[in-house]
């Protein structure tokens, strides 16, 4: 008997499937094409965004004729940022706040509409890091981190959308992280607040895409924007900064600054509702989604073989800039050094 003969229903099943799903793909398509904005001449809030990843974002929306206001706890910071921002253009504006306050979130977003009249897109980007074993971490640690990457996001939201809803127009962009679908050792606050902000993100874009407002959940693998510098680090915190930039500076793995903003951009810009960065968080992503067992039993290998453990007096929090020794910086961080120098993360 011959097994390639042509079997009638089946094999039109088979093609109306494909010709439905190449259809739908065109459609996606075009109502993608139709979400898309122009920049020039919107109010565009951006938090943290006095230097990384926000700071290079907040170039790319300024390029295009933004009015543009960025948000962080340091003055002096803002400033070396407004002075960065001047020669791209668009109108900038600095303000003074903890977004971890949730008083200080919506006075933020009350303030720029204050100002500019309106608010047409809320990039959540403020972020903080503490790497180090469980047994240094304290209710504190997660309490900030639960503060930067939940609550200030979720209080701003509730303070623009309202606002949004009034226009009819919109985009929310929250940067959460491959930590916020694959948990990592020795990031336990990092990852467990930032779960929560992609639950958030998630959960509320249903409920606002008839107003015309788009909700984007941005989950970035590594970046080279600087950031481990300025990172806070428990337990042995020299071996635990050696290996954070180290991992931060792999060009094969990490993503530059500038590449992960025009991501971030083009996702607002289209008002895609998740764009993940880089082929590592796609990787980790897939990986654990297929996988949870086998990743689980890797992270674990990976926490009892390669990551430093604890220490007496540990517990205290240093900088990166506290953290320095032989191996960092050292020619295998000189990436993220640069990144640095680049995107106001050096101390001053």
């Amino acid at each position: 008997m011959r097994s390639d003969r042509w079997n009638g229903p089946q094999h039109l099943t088979i093609l109306a499937a494909a010709l439905g799903l190449g259809l739908g793909a065109i459609a996606l398509g075009q109502a993608r094409r139709r979400r898309a904005f122009d920049f020039h001449g919107r109010s565009v809030l951006i938090t943290g965004g006095s230097r990384g990843l926000g700071l290079v974002i907040a170039r790319l929306v300024a390029a295009e004729g933004a009015r543009v206001t960025i948000v962080a706890r340091d003055a002096d910071e803002l400033e070396r940022a407004r002075q960065i921002l001047l020669p791209a253009g668009g109108d900038i504006t600095c303000v003074v706040g903890d977004v971890s306050k949730p008083a200080h979130a919506e006075s933020m977003v009350r303030e720029v509409v204050e100002r500019t009249g309106r608010i047409d897109v809320l990039i959540n980007n403020a972020g903080v890091i503490r790497v180090g074993p469980l047994a240094h971490m304290d209710p504190a640690d997660f309490e900030e981190a639960l503060g930067v990457h939940f609550r200030g996001p979720l209080h701003a939201m509730l303070t623009a959308l309202p606002v949004m809803r009034r226009q009819a127009f919109g985009r929310i962009v929250n940067i959460a992280s491959v930590g916020g679908q694959v948990a990592v050792p020795h990031l336990a606050p990092y990852c467990a607040s930032k779960f929560a902000l992609v639950g958030l993100s998630d959960s509320i874009r249903a409920e606002v895409a008839r107003a015309g407002i788009y909700v984007t959940t941005v989950t970035p693998g590594l970046m080279r924007t600087g950031s481990p510098f300025n990172a806070w680090f428990k337990g042995q915190n020299r071996r635990e900064f050696a290996w954070f930039t180290i991992a931060d500076s792999l060009p094969a793995v990490t993503v530059s600054a500038a590449a992960a903003a025009a991501v971030v951009v083009d996702a607002c810009r289209h008002g895609d509702a998740h764009r993940a960065i880089g082929w590592t968080a796609r990787a980790a992503a897939i990986a654990n989604a297929l996988a949870p067992n086998l990743v689980a039993r890797n992270m674990a290998v990976m926490n009892d073989w390669l990551l430093p453990g604890t220490s007496e007096g540990g517990n205290a929090a240093h900088s990166g800039w506290q953290s320095l020794s032989d191996r960092a910086p050292s020619r295998l961080t000189k990436l993220t050094e640069r990144a640095a120098a680049e995107n106001n993360e050096l101390p001053y």
